[in-house]
């Protein structure tokens, strides 16, 4: 029951959010919205405000936008979505993935907040009592500078070379204050987690909303890249694919929300990122794939001809339904295998 919940609330906040870019801009640039609605199936309750009516509906997954003129032309509409300029409905179709970035940026923000953010270089904010950093003689404040000669930058380089020593002994050269020292210990696993470390805690730095609002927007940042990374390695092969559908997202969504609200936030923030990304794709039937035929209309000064663009959408649900089967069949192989 957890798991549903939490997949109806999440994968619910990431359409809306995407719906409302939507919306937002198709008002401010003055198209007709006929109807915003929140969940598909069954009109549970409605609302008409001016031009446009608000629905709630049977199934809480998503929403969607009703514009004029948008699935079939309106040939005598000015505030028609189809006679809009190729700017202003190109505006319309890419604030959707946006909002999903905002997002993103907005969940991250809020866990910095919340958390604190962690310092990137690699300083003792904290000893931990009968480790072997206490052992050595560490000290708060102390900055590692290198481990068996090697030069660590960032705390995430120092934390691989210690997980990766074995447990064998290591040299740290560390700077306190004017000095450099030479500090030698063995890393020791972790009697929960089974993870070497040390014993140092990391520096939590706590900052103001609109500080951990600019570290959430640098996160989602980082973790676009990260992922556009990723993929380009499956796609050239140097990276396993590891794709997940429908019933994988349910199980990691189960799993996040059964390890606390925090966690959850996290893998909403993530999702949030990969369905900007994803519906960026130039797929038809996609956002990306509608910017596709603006961007081609804005070039011709032209749009497709109607067979043509049918003829490619055809070709995106094809597309469309074969990865669907695919991530699916993954994810029924991942379940047995469990």
């Amino acid at each position: 029951m957890v798991t549903i919940l939490s997949f109806v609330l999440v994968f619910g906040l990431l359409t809306m959010f995407h719906e409302v870019g939507h919306f937002i801009v198709a008002k401010l640039t003055g198209i007709r919205v006929e109807e915003f609605g929140i969940g598909f199936g069954t009109r549970l309750f409605s609302r008409k405000r001016g031009e446009t009516l608000y629905t709630l509906r049977l199934l809480p997954l998503g929403g969607f936008v009703k514009m004029s003129g948008e699935e079939s032309p309106v040939p005598d509409d000015a505030r028609a979505f189809n006679n809009k300029s190729v700017l202003t409905r190109f505006a319309v179709i890419a604030a959707g993935p946006f909002m999903n970035f905002v997002l993103a940026a907005l969940l991250f923000g809020l866990i910095f907040f919340l958390l604190g953010v962690p310092e990137k270089a690699p300083i003792a904010g904290g000893i931990i009592a009968a480790s072997p950093a206490e052992g050595a003689g560490l000290q708060i404040g102390d900055r590692v500078l290198s481990i068996n000669g090697e030069e660590v930058e960032t705390w995430e380089e120092m934390a691989a070379f210690i997980q990766g020593s074995g447990g064998q002994e290591i040299q740290l050269a560390i700077a306190r204050k004017n000095e450099i020292l030479s500090v030698t210990l063995v890393p020791e696993p972790d009697p929960q987690t089974g993870v070497i470390l040390i014993g140092v805690e990391r520096i939590i730095h706590r900052h103001r909303p609109f500080i951990s609002l600019y570290y959430g927007f640098l996160q989602t940042v980082g973790a676009a890249i990260f992922i556009l990374t990723m993929l380009a390695g499956m796609i050239t092969g140097r990276v396993a694919p590891e794709l997940s559908g429908p019933l994988g997202i349910i199980q990691v969504v189960g799993e996040a929300a059964r390890t606390g609200f925090l966690d959850l936030l996290s893998l909403a923030a993530i999702l949030s990122i990969n369905i900007a990304l994803f519906n960026l794709f130039p797929i038809p039937m996609l956002d990306g794939g509608q910017l596709l035929f603006l961007a081609v209309e804005g070039i011709r000064g032209k749009p497709l001809k109607p067979e043509q663009e049918g003829f490619f959408r055809f070709l995106g649900i094809l597309l469309l339904l074969t990865l669907l089967i695919a991530v699916t069949y993954s994810d029924i192989n991942r379940l047995l295998l469990r």
